[in-house]
C-alpha cells in the first residue's frame, strides 16, 4: 500500500533540483522525480524572498490544500518539490491546483 509522505532532508531536495523534471508558472515551480519506493513523497520550499513569516505560511498553506485535492489522481513512486513564487501567498488554492494541473499533465503523472 503506497502513501503520501513528505520530504524533509536537505538531499532529498538538493537531488530533485539537480535531477528533476521541472515545471514553471508564474505562482508555482514544481520538480519532478521518480523514486525508488512505493510512496509518493513531496516537499514545499519557500524562500524569503516570499515574503515575511506570514505570507511564506500562507504559500505553504494554499499549495498543500491544492496537493491534497489532487494527490488521490496520482501516480505513486514519485518525488516531488513544490517552489513558491512571488505571487504565491496572494492566490488562492484553485488557481495553484490549475497550475498543478497543467504541470502534473504536462509530467504524465496522472493516472
Amino acid at each position: 500500500m503506497s502513501e503520501i509522505l513528505t520530504l524533509k532532508e536537505n538531499r532529498d531536495f538538493q537531488r530533485l533540483y539537480k535531477r528533476g523534471k521541472s515545471g514553471v508558472s508564474p505562482i508555482l515551480v514544481t520538480y519532478i522525480l521518480k523514486n525508488k519506493t512505493d510512496n509518493l513523497r513531496y516537499g514545499i520550499t519557500t524562500g524569503k524572498k516570499i515574503g515575511n513569516a506570514v505570507k511564506r505560511s500562507r504559500a505553504r498553506r494554499v499549495i498543500r490544500a491544492a496537493f491534497r485535492e489532487l494527490s488521490p489522481s496520482l501516480r505513486t513512486g514519485y518525488d516531488i518539490v513544490f517552489v513558491a513564487r512571488g505571487k504565491t501567498p496572494f492566490v488562492k488554492s484553485t488557481e495553484v491546483k490549475k497550475a498543478m494541473e497543467t504541470q502534473f499533465r504536462n509530467a504524465s503523472l496522472f493516472k
